[in-house]
């Protein structure tokens, strides 16, 4: 077979219109015969074009609310006949099924129909049959035959003809044949998924996950892995569906690193200003203030020599004071809701940074699920959207929290929640003073947050350490005594952690010694 396959005639079916007139007629220009269905045929005739239905090629009208209309040899037979073969010429020819040497189809909108929440039949209706059919046909027989799924590559398909005579190079063809069968697998995937989850099906026997590429990233974690950034369709706000409006374009770290930002400062949703920073995924200030610039600077106190060159996320819209304060360090990004004109401007001058657009904040309930690849497998589970309430806490010591230390010890949790464990967190008037992070035990993140505490004590100034008054937070329970008298010593008085210990009792007689005030959330936040 010859590199190069003559393109004479197309069957266009299309879901989604955008471009076919205009593709269309660019194929008609080039001689080449226009076979379609249903709404496209009737596209494609209003503008002019000669189009031959598909029923008039079947021999069959369109049956079913359109269910059959391409499930037929004359259809399939011209999509999948090898050319070069001799018997799969006689047949054409006994048969009378021409040769289609272009499809060009996309799919009923069925994710678009699902993330609109539409009803069980509604999104069943919206699962193609004869699309998938025709596009696996097409890509399988690839040697002859150009298969286009998406308006993106209506331009590369015309540029492809124009180079080549009205023909298409093997190489070509094979690009869109894997083109077509990544998007049919997706579509399946998406339909299997939505499927497993509207019959209440948690684990089900096989799960796929798809993606679409955004981004082809300069490398991964580190310069010798290649990377590229996919979105999977989800609508929730955050880095995969922010608008860039400046900056240089993000690497895989400041994708991960922006995302983990944004989830931790949606916690705080529309409650008052608050400002996340985060360093390698984990938070290094968190804060609430009277104004956004006073979270910002309040988080930047926590740990100043760690915000350098770190991500921030905000819970309102940027404005001009917070941005003035921002640009005093570099930092690599900055994502929020939104931002005004005077922001804009002010981070205009540093064209490096990177400032995302998210028009809204993620939803730190909502249910969706998480995956990580392991060697031969995938982990999936639930994505970690427990959220404690004051009405969830259980007092376990002599002595009750004050209304104060309930304030920062729910605070402590919401951030406790985004540390990579072990985690501690030590918070005071509702800002972070401490974190300790990643740590094989408990206790020596204990005694980490509360010695990165002194040093900025001391790099700032303080007459005392900002422990000294704090409250604590404890992503799983204290195994033993030790961490929870490290931070009774750094000046802790109330804490909070999960519970459910085997000495559990041992460690509420410790805080009751000490006179601290604990409680209980009876839910763990491991982050690995």
């Amino acid at each position: 077979m010859t590199d190069l396959a003559p393109l004479r005639r197309a069957l266009l079916s299309v879901s989604d219109k955008t471009g076919l007139i205009d593709l269309g007629r660019a194929l008609s220009e080039r001689g080449v015969e226009l076979l379609s269905t249903g709404g496209s045929a009737k596209a494609l005739r209003q503008a002019g074009l000669t189009v031959r239905d598909v029923a008039d090629v079947t021999g069959f009208p369109e049956m079913m609310d359109g269910r059959v209309k391409t499930l037929h040899p004359a259809v399939h037979g011209g999509l999948l006949a090898l050319r070069d073969n001799a018997e799969h010429v006689a047949a054409m020819e006994a048969h009378g099924i021409g040769p289609i040497d272009l499809l060009v189809v996309n799919l009923y909108p069925f994710e678009e129909t699902v993330a609109k929440g539409a009803d069980y039949d509604t999104c069943i209706e919206n699962i193609d049959i004869g699309g998938p059919a025709m596009i696996r046909a097409a890509a399988k027989n690839h040697g002859a035959v150009t298969t286009v799924v998406d308006v993106e590559d209506y331009g590369a398909l015309l540029a492809e003809l124009d180079a080549h005579d009205g023909q298409t190079t093997r190489a070509f063809r094979q690009r869109m044949a894997q083109i077509a069968y990544a998007r049919t697998g997706a579509y399946d995937a998406a339909v299997s998924t939505w499927m497993a989850e509207a019959i209440g099906e948690t684990a089900p026997r096989r799960r796929v996950a798809a993606g679409t590429l955004a981004q082809t990233l300069r490398y991964g974690e580190n310069p010798h892995q290649s990377a590229a950034f996919y979105t999977d369709g989800s609508t929730r706000p955050g880095v995969a569906t922010a608008t860039q409006l400046q900056g240089k374009e993000l690497s895989y770290n400041n994708i991960n690193d922006t995302d983990a930002a944004f989830e931790l400062v949606s916690e705080f949703g529309q409650g008052g200003p608050a400002c996340a920073i985060i360093k390698h995924a984990n938070p290094c200030g968190v804060a609430r203030g009277e104004t956004l610039k006073d979270a910002y600077a309040r988080a930047f106190d926590c740990d100043r020599t760690s915000a350098f060159g770190g991500i921030i996320a905000l819970n309102q819209p940027l404005d001009a004071a917070t941005a003035q304060e921002i640009t005093q360090i570099f930092t690599e990004v900055v994502i929020a809701p939104g931002a005004d004109a005077a922001a804009r401007e002010i981070f205009a001058a540093k064209k490096n940074l990177r400032l995302l657009l998210t028009d809204g904040l993620a939803d730190p309930a909502a249910p969706a699920l998480t995956y990580r690849q392991v060697s031969g497998g995938l982990l999936v589970q639930d994505k970690d959207n427990g959220v404690i309430t004051e009405a969830d806490l259980k007092v376990v010591t002599k002595r009750a929290p004050t209304a104060a230390e309930i304030a920062d010890l729910l605070f402590a949790w919401k951030v406790a929640k985004h540390v990579k464990s072990n985690a501690i967190v030590y918070v005071k008037d509702g800002a972070t003073v401490g974190v300790g992070a990643g740590q094989m035990s408990r206790v020596d993140s204990t005694r980490i947050a509360a010695r990165k505490a002194e040093d900025m004590a001391e790099a700032m100034g303080l007459a005392e350490t900002p422990t000294k008054g704090s409250v604590v937070a404890s992503d799983a329970f204290f195994p033993f005594a030790d961490g929870l008298l490290t931070a009774a010593e750094a000046g802790a008085t109330a804490v909070i952690q999960p519970g459910g210990s085997m000495r559990d009792d041992d460690v509420i007689a410790v805080a009751d010694e000490a006179g601290l005030a604990m409680v209980f959330t009876g839910q763990r936040h491991f982050r690995h």
